[in-house]
């Protein structure tokens, strides 16, 4: 605390009073940790309080997924993303989907879970749009984002309504793509080829075009190569578009997260992204991490950033054998960092079948404003079958319907200790 200094009179009172708030200022402002300044006061840190499954939003999925009736619906897929649209209805967004029908499980022990036919179809992407009440309805046609060109293909990750152009009344859904190639080895899921920005017409959401933000194709090492989507929030004019690295070529437990950043309005416009090289922002940089040791420290390739009190959140997997079922959580005064953590984490509920949980993983945590309110965050997560081999995967997930769909929780958020 400053001291309480002795009266003084005319201008010498002025001028002393002035000196005297400059030298508070001045200690307040070196009190602050060098690194967690933030204009001019310092955010508050957050981590998880409480936590629960959130078996509203799961079942509904569960509804939705287990209607016999319908011959080419979404019955599971992964890469949960939503975003809440003009008129209250809300557009779920996965990566690879199955459509078809599914099966009531037979009286024998060898099938005990309501299972996909074999034969069923699988696309790189889907959609479900969801009522203004919270009832999934429908599916667009699928697959939504065609394929680029043969063996690569189109996950549609973070979703934005925004004006059609700076200043523009009229409002479209600008959809982030990553664009990956198929390859062997350590790439099973597919190399990193670029970011792409999808733009879908309303209220029919009807795909208009896709544009190419960031190639990455120049970038020798896939292992480098960033793909933006992974979360984007809007703050103060801008919308900040976060993503990654892959490490899945690695030993590496963890990757490196990265950060853009686009006028409101500009998702489209390949000349309105600026990346953050470390030190600025600009558009021929070359970008830097803003999170991620290779160690404790970093990311999946998956992860998703809200804004809570003016404190950015960002959850992921946890590094290491952790990031199988556990979440954590790290904040920042900036979407730039520096970013605090790990701090609290929470263990992903996985299914209640005992010989399920021993062989499957929780991954991808996102959240859905859309469905929070009253102080409560709302995260998804997918859960899929350990199995290095995809075929292998596959077909236990055709198996058992439960596997390959989004399960919810709430949160809570505190102050971080």
């Amino acid at each position: 605390m400053c001291a309480r200094q002795r009266p003084a009179t005319g201008a010498r009172s002025v001028w002393l009073v002035l000196l005297l708030a400059l030298v508070c200022a001045a200690v307040l402002l070196i009190a602050l940790p060098e690194d967690d300044r933030e204009g001019d006061a310092a955010c508050a840190p957050r981590t998880v309080a409480s936590w629960a499954a959130d078996d509203r939003s799961t079942g509904e999925f569960a509804r939705y997924g287990d209607d016999m009736t319908r011959t080419d619906d979404w019955t599971g897929g992964d890469g949960t993303h939503s975003v809440r649209l003009p008129d209250g209805r809300v557009l779920w967004l996965f990566s690879d989907t199955f459509l078809g029908q599914v099966h009531a499980p037979p009286n024998q022990a060898g099938q005990p879970h309501t299972w996909r036919d074999p034969n069923t179809p699988m696309v790189r992407n889907s959609a479900v749009v969801m009522s203004r009440s919270g009832t999934l309805q429908r599916t667009l046609a699928a697959p939504l984002f065609p394929d680029p060109a043969p063996q690569e293909w189109r996950w549609p990750v973070a979703a934005r309504v925004e004006p059609r152009s700076s200043g523009s009344d009229e409002r479209v859904v600008r959809v982030l793509l990553w664009n990956r190639m198929a390859s062997q080895g350590p790439w099973i899921y597919g190399v990193p080829v670029a970011t792409e920005v999808a733009t879908l017409s309303l209220p029919d959401l009807r795909v208009e075009g896709i544009t190419k933000v960031s190639d990455q194709r120049s970038v020798a090492d896939p292992e480098k190569r960033v793909l933006y989507g992974a979360a984007a929030v809007e703050d103060d004019g801008w919308t900040y578009v976060f993503g990654g690295t892959d490490a899945q070529a690695t030993s590496r437990p963890s990757s490196d997260a990265h950060v853009a950043r686009v006028p409101h309005g500009s998702l489209a416009e390949p000349s309105a992204w600026e990346y953050w090289d470390g030190e600025a922002w600009g558009h021929d940089v070359t970008p830097k991490p803003v999170l991620g040791d290779g160690k404790r420290k970093g990311v999946g390739s998956a992860f998703t950033v809200v804004r809570d009190d003016g404190t950015y959140v960002l959850f992921t997997m946890a590094a290491g054998t952790e990031g199988l079922t556990t979440v954590t959580s790290y904040w920042s005064c900036s979407p730039t960092g520096p970013w605090h953590g790990p701090t609290k984490a929470f263990e992903a509920p996985l299914p209640k079948d005992s010989a399920v949980r021993q062989e499957t993983a929780a991954y991808n945590p996102q959240a859905h404003p859309a469905l929070g309110g009253d102080g409560r965050l709302v995260l998804s997560y997918d859960v899929n079958w350990l199995d290095a081999t995809p075929a292998n995967a596959q077909a236990n997930v055709t198996r058992n319907v439960s596997l390959y769909r989004p399960r919810f929780v709430s949160l809570r958020l505190t102050g971080a200790r």
